[in-house]
């Protein structure tokens, strides 16, 4: 799921060369355009569809419902969208579950719009397309598609809707689609599910319909429904009206123009593997054969876990006067809070950590300055400065700063509710601003922790010997990087020479870096973990870097075809990705990924192992793109149920469950197997998991990958979700779920941050809600983003301490690490009630020191010499005080309920390092 600058480089160049940036994409609908007003029965086509190689497999029934409209249409191709010029009175553009798209498109689609074209679209467009086209579909369309729901559900209109589209009792029925979220600008939700909250099914602006369904699928909708869609969108747009500025007329038409093409013209299939299976039967009647495919061109889009990143983001552009709605306006005050919190939290942990002395709470005489909390009257002081102020004249000191935040935050609702937008954003773009110059990047705030970074196999190539690797080593061990995922498996290739693999990656001569990380690793006090790409066995753009057909799927499967997994249409590589595949099912390919394991965890004295591409490639059931039919895998289902899988469909719910329950048990069985055996041959081998941060069944379903069943069995030590974002808030979403999650037994969990496109201090954003959340430590994605401004930040933030006692680990020395993450907490409390002007009551006092100290010396103890009796004494004062926790410090709650909280969530990590713990002793007494 990583190794893809390449193509962020390539996907960049292209987008800034058209002359636009991915910062200006949210808001670039240009008002001023519309179209001349036509009607329904005019001769010359209105519509044009757009047919690719992702719609082919349904597009008869796309053509079957568009032939019942009675209206004339033109079908054109994707590359066709740049010669919209020669669309002639072609109004309304159609583009049905449409994935993946270049640059190139998506601009040729904003030129066509902001010439007075229109569009209607369906499924989840773009949401394979990189970051940056995603953006500017997001801002064409008025929303982009969410998630899937998992059951049909009932569509209805809002309450608010207007008469033209409530009123067509033809449009509600029956789907199984996803939801559509809309931008808060210009945007309106046509129609809604009737699930929980009611989220948006359809979404229109003045320039664009948005269906939250595959236009198209029997498995989706019912044709009549479709086609009452269709034709009131296009209606829609016929009879708007006459606009101040014309479409462009250009003479002349598309040649393809027809009102009988059932089809699109065919190509023979190129096929992406050198063996197919062999018995592959003819799928259902709207799809087409594996022969009929177009050709399969190495795709454009991005890795998979790029889709995460579309999803909610609190894009503010300052100069905007579109209106924000109730749910923006408290999403924007909520975040400055967040902010505020995270800011005040970074502060005490290093106001705190420079007074060391004792750990009680003094009962004497207390300042009256309260750093961190302001009364309404330090507040009503405070002037507000406005957006086109120099930043430098704001706020002084950090205390100015925050109190002018919390003007502005309190400003914000009135400000919206006189609809003066523009100044609303501005405000809160300055108060962002401020409060991230707050944070105290210049002093060390770090307490015990997985520091840990994927070292990708790009950088390791650069780095060319154990010289040029060295450099890395010193440059991490600066910065207090402690876990290191050195890639050693990549695209079939290991980056050592192996006895048990096919190949060593070819772009490393005459050199073992596996050996030479192990060393520089351990001499640095860092632990090295080997990353593996477990059931991904080639990679398309590893292959252009090697000058070889793209379509060449790797050492392995080339040399054992046999062992290849295939989607529903025979394809090795699933349209619109990169990699082919393994069948997990297949006994071979087990026996051989446990001896290539095996093989680096004995020869090296790697520290821990980390599975990656533990999973299947990602399907969409509904849209009938599905992936597991290797041969294996075929013959053992067809053995257990009779049936051979490539037989059944979605639409047959309780055989499609066992065939999705038989995949997912090929990847737990398989983690539970590499589990057992290693820690036979290394006891003390760190187990972890790059994973994806879905939905539990949404994940099941699309790529079977069931990791909290691996983590309550024990299998894994680390989970590590990819929980990749540009922005804090989104970042929180993705992880909270998992954070909060009593399924994960002992397992510690460790979010993963990518620094590509992220600025400096919003990766340190990040990182202080990483500390602020019970978790024990983060993942950084990756090494070759890890640039100057990021080092210069993380040594003084988080750099190796001169010091003779070696700093713990918390997946290493659980016990230890809690200790002393405790003994911070008792300081910052310390730190408070001296500091704050709160009168408490002697009594409340003593007994807060008295529950405190207990739990100190038991976790001091537990962690000085573990033993079961320790740790039951441990784990009970910690229970005691957490239930007393809220009671002790309710008046704290009423000033500071953030960092209350905080503090609530440094006793989970606590709790959660006792049981890992427990769970290590127990597997290794």
């Amino acid at each position: 799921m990583k190794n893809r600058k390449e193509f962020h480089e390539k996907a960049n160049f292209q987008i800034k060369k058209a002359g636009f940036f991915i910062l200006s994409f949210n808001f670039l609908i240009l008002n001023s355009f519309s179209i001349l007003p036509v009607t329904a029965a005019t001769e010359e086509p209105v519509l044009s569809v757009v047919h690719s190689q992702e719609n082919a497999n349904q597009w008869t029934g796309i053509t079957d419902r568009l032939q019942t409209i009675g209206m004339k249409y033109c079908v054109i191709s994707l590359d066709d969208v740049k010669n919209s010029a020669d669309w002639g009175d072609r109004r309304v553009l159609f583009l049905p579950n449409v994935e993946t798209l270049t640059p190139t498109q998506a601009i040729a689609l904003e030129e066509w719009m902001s010439n007075g074209g229109r569009l209607i679209a369906s499924g989840p467009v773009g949401s394979l397309s990189s970051a940056g086209v995603r953006q500017l579909l997001r801002s064409l369309l008025g929303g982009y598609w969410g998630f899937s729901l998992s059951d049909i559900e009932q569509i209805k209109p809002t309450k608010t809707n207007s008469s033209e589209w409530a009123n067509q009792t033809e449009l509600f029925g029956k789907i199984r689609g996803g939801v559509v979220i809309p931008n808060d600008m210009g945007a309106q939700s046509t129609a809604i599910w009737n699930s929980k909250d009611n989220p948006a099914a359809v979404v229109t602006t003045e320039r664009t319909t948005f269906l939250g369904w595959r236009w198209g699928t029997d498995t989706a909708s019912a044709a009549e429904l479709d086609n009452a869609w269709l034709k009131a969108s296009i209606n829609h747009y016929l009879t708007a009206p006459a606009p101040s500025n014309r479409m462009k007329k250009v003479a002349g038409g598309s040649p393809n123009c027809s009102t009988t093409v059932a089809s699109a013209p065919r190509e023979q299939q190129s096929s992406s593997s050198p063996s197919s299976p062999s018995s592959l039967p003819p799928k259902t009647a709207t799809a087409p054969t594996p022969r009929a495919l177009p050709i399969v061109k190495p795709p454009s889009s991005q890795e998979a876990i790029d889709q995460l990143e579309q999803a909610v983001r609190l894009d503010v552009a300052p100069n905007s006067n579109e209106p924000i709605d109730s749910n923006q306006a408290i999403a924007l005050q909520q975040e400055l809070e967040n902010l505020i919190g995270r800011v005040e939290s970074a502060n005490l942990a290093v106001s705190a950590d420079a007074v060391k002395e004792g750990v009680g709470i003094s009962e004497g005489k207390q300042s009256s300055r309260n750093l961190h909390t302001y009364t309404p009257q330090s507040v009503k002081e405070q002037p507000i400065q406005l957006a086109s102020t120099k930043l430098g004249g704001l706020a002084r000191t950090k205390d100015q700063a925050l109190a002018q935040v919390r003007v502005i935050s309190k400003n914000l609702p009135q400000l919206i509710a006189q609809k003066n937008y523009a100044l609303a954003r501005q405000q809160w773009l300055v108060a962002k601003t401020l409060l991230w110059q707050q944070f105290p990047v210049d002093r060390r705030l770090a307490q015990p922790e997985i520091r840990a970074v994927w070292l990708d196999r790009g950088t390791i190539v650069r780095a060319g010997s154990k010289a040029g690797l060295a450099q890395i080593f010193d440059r991490l061990a600066q910065t207090g990087i402690n876990t290191v995922f050195f890639e050693t498996v990549n695209a079939g290739y290991t980056i050592y020479p192996s006895q048990v693999a096919k190949e060593q990656n070819p772009l490393i001569h005459g050199w073992n870096p596996l050996e030479d990380a192990v060393k520089l690793a351990h001499e640095r006090d860092m632990e090295l973990h080997a990353w593996v790409w477990t059931f991904a066995a080639g990679n398309q753009r590893h292959n252009q870097i090697l000058n070889l057909n793209p379509n060449y799927p790797g050492p392995v499967l080339a040399a054992h075809p046999d062992w290849a997994n295939y989607d529903n249409l025979g394809n090795m590589i699933p349209v619109g990705q990169t990699k082919p595949f393994f069948d997990p099912a297949n006994p071979e390919v087990r026996q051989y990924l446990l001896k290539l394991y095996e093989e680096i965890v004995t020869r090296y004295d790697v520290d821990g192992l980390q599975l990656d591409y533990i999973r299947y490639p990602f399907q969409d059931p509904s849209a009938g793109r599905t992936y597991g039919y290797g041969k294996a895998a075929r013959e053992q289902f067809q053995q257990l149920t009779g049936v051979d899988p490539i037989n059944i469909s979605p639409s047959q719910p309780e055989l499609w469950q066992k065939w999705t329950t038989f995949r997912t048990e090929q990847v737990d069985s398989f983690v539970a197997q590499v589990s057992e055996q290693l820690r036979q041959k290394r006891p003390n081998l760190i187990l972890s998991v790059a994973v994806f941060p879905l939905p539990e069944q949404e994940r099941i379903q699309k790529i079977q990958q069931n990791w909290e069943t691996w983590a309550r069995r024990g299998d894994v030590d680390l989970i590590v979700p990819m929980t990749y974002a540009l922005d804090t808030s989104r970042f929180q979403r993705l992880a909270q779920p998992w954070i909060a999650s009593k399924q994960l037994g002992a397992t510690l969990l460790v979010p993963g941050i990518r620094l590509l496109s992220l600025p400096t201090i919003g990766t340190f954003d990040q990182l202080q809600l990483v500390r602020d959340l019970p978790v024990s430590g983060y993942a950084l994605f990756a090494a070759e983003n890890f640039n100057n401004d990021l080092q210069k930040l993380f040594i003084s933030t988080q750099g190796r301490v001169q010091s003779t006692k070696r700093e713990p680990i918390p997946h290493r020395q659980p016990f230890e690490t809690a200790a002393i993450r405790y003994t911070a907490l008792q300081r910052e409390w310390k730190f408070v009630f001296q500091n704050d002007p709160l009168e408490r009551p002697a009594q409340t006092i003593s007994d807060f020191n008295n529950q405190a100290e207990v739990l100190r010396s038991a976790l001091n103890q537990l962690a000085a010499s573990p033993s079961p009796s320790k740790l039951l004494v441990a784990k009970a004062s910690l229970t005691r005080f957490q239930s007393q926790f809220r009671v002790l410090m309710s008046q704290e709650i009423k000033s500071n309920s953030y960092q209350v909280k905080v503090w609530e969530n440094r006793l989970v990590t606590i709790e959660r390092l006792l049981r890992y713990g427990e769970r290590r002793v127990q597997m290794h007494p």
